[in-house]
């Protein structure tokens, strides 16, 4: 193993592609995305990632389009909270663990991948037993259609939009989710009908299941709302979260632990983002005057 560490210390350090670098180090590999108006929103969002070998499977060179080749490494199952909440949806030119190259570098991929299965551990082919890959960290937040989610590190929060929310949500209230009190994340892509995120509850009898549009537990997606780059970051973090969370007691049954209640809705930040969402919808003639008017007073008086 020392060996191998001195050889890994010794590899080029830094292999650059066409929406990437990779900087090789002993027991990692750490990956930054470049900027830019042409490469991939994700990548932009990530920033970078330190990927422990001890994250990875299997490493591939395989020939990629238009005159590429692209070195590939792929994560163990359940070590990436990013890769399992995309659960494979995501498209292959937004995947992180993808790296471009000139066709002309092919020998210097090979390379590269065979110095890294080298260094693979014992364990690659197994599924990890814990997350060795960080998420991103909160607070994130994003729109989602129907409502605003955030994540404090602590619990996650959908505030619902009169415009956008179903009557069933709406009806709800707002909603505040611990992640002790969270079994898991479920993230369809907005890039597939009907995408959402939906929040799985610790001893729920039948989580997951029912229209997502109906579900306090989820947010919907849609006309540009909760995009790959705001939505999946967001499922990745929460989800790290719940699988380093101590386990609730669970309650008789499978009956559900936590207590949905309705928050009020009195934030100033919270009031003053509603009203620009509704002079969005106002402006774009959605609303009419007196609609506009009448929801803005109903807002401005929960202050």
């Amino acid at each position: 193993m020392a060996n191998r560490a001195h050889t890994m210390s010794r590899m080029g350090d830094v292999l650059a592609g066409f929406h990437a670098v990779w900087e090789f180090d002993t027991d990692s590999v750490l990956i930054r995305f470049e900027r830019g108006i042409r490469k991939p929103k994700l990548f932009q969002a990530l920033g970078e990632r330190r990927i422990p070998y001890e994250a990875l499977s299997s490493v591939e060179v395989t020939e990629g389009r238009r005159g590429t080749v692209v070195l590939h490494a792929l994560p163990r199952h359940g070590a990436d909270p990013l890769m399992e909440a995309a659960n494979g949806q995501l498209k292959e030119d937004a995947d992180p663990y993808r790296l471009v190259l000139p066709a002309d570098r092919e020998t210097l991929a090979e390379y590269y991948a065979d110095e890294l299965r080298t260094a693979l551990g014992p364990d690659a082919k197994e599924p990890a037993d814990r997350h060795l890959v960080a998420a991103p960290e909160p607070p994130l937040h994003f729109k989602a259609y129907d409502g605003k989610a955030s994540f404090d590190g602590h619990a996650v929060t959908f505030r619902w939009f009169w415009t956008g929310a179903s009557s069933a949500k709406w009806k709800s209230g707002d909603q505040t989710f611990p992640v002790g009190e969270l079994a898991g994340v479920e993230w369809r892509s907005p890039e597939i009908l009907n995408g959402y995120l939906r929040l799985l509850e610790r001893g729920a009898r039948e989580p997951g299941t029912g229209e997502a549009d109906q579900d306090p537990a989820a947010v919907v997606f849609g006309l540009g709302y909760g995009p790959v780059h705001e939505s999946l970051p967001f499922a990745a973090s929460v989800l790290q979260a719940v699988r380093a969370s101590e386990p609730v007691q669970e309650t008789p049954e499978g009956a559900p632990v936590r207590h949905r209640t309705g928050e009020p809705r009195r934030d100033p930040a919270d009031i003053a983002d509603r009203i620009r969402h509704l002079g969005d919808l106002h402006g774009a003639g959605l609303l009419t005057d007196d609609e506009f008017s009448a929801k803005k007073a109903e807002l401005l008086a929960e202050l």
